[in-house]
């Protein structure tokens, strides 16, 4: 037989849907913010699955990465404004090391998102925050200045809706603080102390047990300080931004 001549049977592609599926992937986890170094390394499937396997760490770095990305500022000027170094905020963004509250805070500060945004990639499984009394993080808010303090008391990991749990507390040497404005609705629970709480055109005299739920699109802030220390509890929840 004359082999020159015969036709050679052709050869099965082997698994080219696999190698399609392989060539995509990284670049959708890469559009998810995950770096180029890990995304390599997840197995073939959905990317939003792959995603959701991420650790802590990784998963703060992709929301790191993104937030940066979004107002359009390198990594050296997002350190800069954060007071971190740049090696650490490569670290950070490509989830090689456990960033402090401290870094966080200053992260969130610069970026002006809230720190709860930072953890909304992570497992929504994972749904519990636990805070052990005096460990809240204290978050810089304009009223810092004027002896509020406001301490975080959880963060909501995923779903449509963040929620925003703080402990503010109004120091003696407090003063008052009426034009705050922000997105979302807010709940207060009076603790301890008596405050005058104005909310657009109208105050409310708090005491103890009082309750207020209202817009906070509308000015609002404590008005008169009438008993002095005071706490008590706000919990902010507006809709969080699709990613």
């Amino acid at each position: 037989m004359d082999r020159k001549n015969t036709p050679r049977a052709q050869a099965k592609p082997r698994s080219a849907a696999p190698r399609h599926i392989k060539a995509e992937l990284p670049a959708a986890l890469r559009a998810a913010g995950l770096p180029a170094s890990l995304a390599e390394n997840y197995p073939t499937g959905s990317s939003a699955a792959a995603v959701s396997d991420l650790t802590l760490e990784q998963a703060i770095g992709v929301q790191v990465r993104q937030l940066r990305r979004r107002v359009g500022i390198t990594v050296s000027e997002l350190a800069a404004a954060a007071s971190l170094s740049g090696g650490m905020l490569s670290k950070i963004e490509n989830g090689q090391i456990s960033p402090s509250l401290a870094s966080l805070q200053a992260l969130s500060n610069a970026l002006n998102v809230p720190i709860t945004n930072f953890f909304s990639t992570f497992e929504e499984k994972r749904d519990c925050s636990y805070v052990k009394s005096g460990t809240g993080v204290v978050i810089e808010r304009r009223g810092t200045k004027a002896g509020h303090q406001y301490s975080l008391l959880g963060h909501a990991l995923g779903g449509a809706v963040v929620v925003e749990p703080y402990l503010i507390t109004l120091r003696r040497d407090a003063a008052p603080y009426p034009a705050f404005q922000h997105e979302g609705t807010e709940f207060i629970y009076m603790l301890t102390g008596e405050v005058m709480y104005r909310h657009g055109d109208q105050s409310y005299h708090l005491t103890p047990g009082d309750a207020l739920l209202f817009d906070s699109a509308a000015p609002h802030g404590p008005e008169k300080l009438l008993v002095k220390p005071m706490t008590y509890l706000s919990i902010i929840t507006y809709g969080r931004e699709p990613r």
